[in-house]
């Protein structure tokens, strides 16, 4: 029987190995084809023109840039701030996510239906109407800077974007760490663009509706009987929920969210409609200045999918963690 079991895994070795072997075959045949074209055609090929003077300014970037570098920098600068957006539009979207999920449970009538309101408006109006609508109320609905409103101590919302106090550890000498209003400006802090806002909030707020869902619906999954054994032993509604329902709910709520992190992080690329700098805005820059078509979308899509399956894996690790405490439990 092991010698049968041994035999048929190792045949299923060979069938897979040559299933690659075919298709790098195949890869490198279709490669060699779109360049011998590309060559007919006087159109030039390769990736040397990453290391060429980019000759293109990048208006918001972590980064000190200028048109004299090459463009292999300016893929930097967008992969980062695709990177700047995305993270941050992570945790905002599963706080606000979880917070809208238990708000449709809520036994308080107001609350529940607040959440199914929002879960319903966010999931059915396209993303990319979302953004555009976040940038008109940011650049055309808020004062100027001259006016901003300070909505927190320190924090000014404008159509300038929002200017907010820089960490003591991110402060440079003879910085204010503190912004404050000036003559006509906020001197000062922080600033980030309402490009930046408006696709933070927009990615935020979209995702955060499905992210509600799947927090309600992992949560309904726990046994009823579960709940009132645990009311039975004398604990609390929020301990009831902390050591009974949440730990089972995160071994269903984890792999469907990491499907909306993924998403969230390959929408990001819808940044270009408002003008934020990202990657894709980067590449579109580049191919209508170089031509290299090819090679800036191959970039795109070699970087879109390295940050999806290494965001896979780490969901993947962290799902893994959760299953075995529950069975160790």
């Amino acid at each position: 029987m092991r010698r049968r079991f041994a035999e048929a895994g190792r045949r299923a070795f060979l069938w897979q190995a040559l299933a690659v072997g075919l298709l790098l075959l195949g890869g490198w045949w279709v490669a060699g084809r779109v360049e011998g074209e590309l060559a007919a055609r006087g159109i030039r090929s390769g990736f040397g023109f990453l290391l060429q003077p980019a000759g293109f300014e990048i208006g918001e970037s972590l980064f000190d840039f200028h048109a004299g570098l090459a463009y292999w920098q300016a893929f930097l600068v967008g992969f980062a701030n695709t990177l700047r957006v995305a993270l941050p539009g992570l945790l905002l979207a599963t706080v606000l996510g979880a917070l809208i999920g238990f708000a449709r449970l809520s036994p308080n009538f107001l609350l529940r239906a607040l959440g199914t309101a929002y879960v319903e408006v966010f999931r059915n109006v396209p993303l990319l109407l979302q953004l555009l609508t976040w940038y008109f109320l940011l650049t055309e609905k808020l004062p100027p800077v001259a006016d901003a409103v300070e909505f927190l101590p320190g924090f000014f919302l404008s159509k300038s974007g929002l200017a907010f106090p820089l960490p003591a550890f991110a402060v440079a000498a003879g910085e204010l760490a503190w912004p404050q209003r000036g003559l006509l400006n906020i001197e000062g802090g922080a600033t980030v663009t309402p490009e930046y806002l408006a696709v933070l909030l927009g990615l935020a707020a979209y995702s955060a509706a499905y992210l509600a869902e799947i927090v309600r619906a992992g949560i309904l999954s726990v046994s009823r009987g579960q709940v009132e054994a645990a009311a039975a032993l004398g604990l609390t509604a929020r301990q009831r929920m902390r050591w009974v329902v949440l730990p089972q709910a995160l071994r269903l709520i984890v792999p469907p969210a990491g499907n909306q992190y993924l998403n969230l992080t390959k929408n990001s690329s819808l940044a270009v409609v408002v003008g934020y700098p990202d990657l894709v805005s980067v590449a579109n820059t580049t191919l209508n200045q170089t031509g290299q078509a090819v090679e800036c979308i191959a970039i795109l899509i070699a970087v879109y999918l390295a940050l999806s399956l290494a965001t896979a894996a780490l969901l993947a690790l962290y799902n893994a963690r959760l299953l075995r405490r529950g069975s160790a439990a």
